[in-house]
């Protein structure tokens, strides 16, 4: 699917200097990017900066001059899915707010139909002045998602409100506002799931279906946690395909540097096992046909979390941390919340004995399916690389996978689980 496309505009005040790392992050993240700068704007860091770290021209200007084309005002409004305003000043807030449209962001602004998102950066008191709280408010109604702005060192040299978020609190929102836009792009998607014969099915169109990915982070300390190596590739790639296919998808996801696919019904983010449990239990309340259980919960959790960073001083030479048991979300939460049509596939990833011990996993926690994985194999690993995997029903093995991409497995797997419920009647 096609990379989500991010119009990053930026207007004049001195947290442009925060734009550059921001546009570098938005593309990290996958996310292509082009930038529309004010007038003002370039005063305080020149078009050519954000030319060389995104590799499009810079709109400047509503009349073909410098980097821009006469109508850039129009192709970059027609090109963007997501228009975010870093930092954005009173006085755009204003004009967009008022429908003005006098310079080449305020225009693109006027001209762009999708969601924007706007990160507020100004003086402490015209932050807090009625018009702008005011103009802040219309644009909310109007659907505007709107993110800080902090509080701390300003320009002017007080300590207050006013303060432009932070790149990565940005790039955060900006990950969640993705998953909602729509599916389609500007590429042609691949092909949806298939049987095992290669025949196109449409299985899984309109199915509900939830997909838990990433690890969890179990809290020592407010800076120290337990986790695993899990980076959520696989549950993002099954997230991806399960909406290429028509489906409706909620994906469950602990702490992920990865993208959020586009198109997903619901995403909702977790950090720790209970969060994580508690999400689950909500998604499958609400209704659910299949639950693909990809996410690497952590086993075990620190008794207590501490509300103050532990000293290594206070610790001594040796540190004992006492662990408990997490909640075994298949095993005690799926169960409560189970219906008699759910189909639930889980995830094993063991490093000796794979088939065997995927196989009484599935017996003991009552799978309709399981995905086993040994990451340390050759042609397997953590994160985006390639992976291999094997498929086990009630009956035995049914597939077994060679080394490649997790996002064609995750293909793979969804066509065969659809093979594998038509064959044997259960729609």
């Amino acid at each position: 699917m096609s990379s989500p496309r991010v119009l990053l505009m930026i207007t004049g005040g001195i947290a442009v200097y925060k734009a550059c790392f921001l546009a570098r992050l938005l593309q990290q993240a996958g996310l292509s990017v082009k930038v529309a700068m004010t007038e003002a704007a370039q005063q305080f860091v020149n078009p050519m900066t954000f030319k060389v770290l995104t590799g499009h021209p810079v709109a400047t200007d509503l009349w073909g001059d410098g980097q821009s084309e006469a109508l850039d005002h129009i192709e970059y409004a027609r090109w963007a899915d997501l228009v975010v305003v870093a930092p954005a000043t009173a006085n755009t807030l204003a004009k967009a707010a008022n429908g003005i449209a006098d310079n080449i962001v305020s225009t693109l602004l006027l001209a762009h139909p999708g969601p924007v998102l706007w990160a507020p950066a100004m003086n402490d008191n015209m932050w807090r002045h009625p018009a702008t709280q005011a103009n802040l408010d219309l644009l909310r109604k109007r659907g505007a998602a709107v993110v800080g702005p902090g509080e701390g060192w300003l320009a002017c040299g007080t300590v207050s409100a006013g303060r432009m978020s932070e790149p990565e609190e940005i790039l955060a929102a900006v990950l969640k506002m993705v998953s909602g836009l729509p599916a389609s792009g500007d590429v042609e998607s691949p092909p949806a799931p298939s049987a095992v014969g290669g025949t196109p099915t449409d299985f899984w169109t309109g199915r509900r279906v939830v997909i838990t990915a990433g690890p969890t982070h179990e809290a020592i300390d407010p800076v120290r946690y337990v986790a695993n190596r899990s980076s959520g590739a696989m549950g993002y790639a099954l997230a991806a395909a399960a909406v290429e296919a028509g489906a409706q998808v909620t994906l469950i996801s602990g702490p992920s540097a990865l993208m959020p696919p586009r198109g997903l019904t619901g995403l909702v983010e977790t950090v720790s096992g209970r969060d994580m449990a508690d999400a689950v239990a909500a998604a499958l309340a609400e209704g659910a046909d299949w639950l693909l259980m990809a996410a690497a919960v952590a086993d075990f959790v620190p008794a207590t979390s501490e509300e103050s960073k532990l000293k290594k001083e206070q610790l001594g030479d040796r540190w004992q941390l006492e662990l408990v048991r997490n909640p075994d979300i298949l095993a005690e939460i799926v169960p409560m919340h189970r219906t008699v049509d759910l189909k639930v596939v889980g995830f094993a990833l063991e490093t000796d004995s794979l088939l065997e011990r995927a196989a009484a996993k599935m017996r003991a926690k009552n799978l309709d399916y399981i995905v086993a994985n040994d990451p340390t194999a050759p042609g397997a690993g953590f994160g985006p690389g390639d992976h291999r995997v094997t498929l086990l029903g009630r009956g035995g093995e049914l597939w077994s996978s060679d080394s490649r991409p997790k996002p064609e497995l995750a293909r793979e797997i969804l066509g065969r689980l659809a093979d594998e419920t038509l064959s044997g009647g259960q729609v």
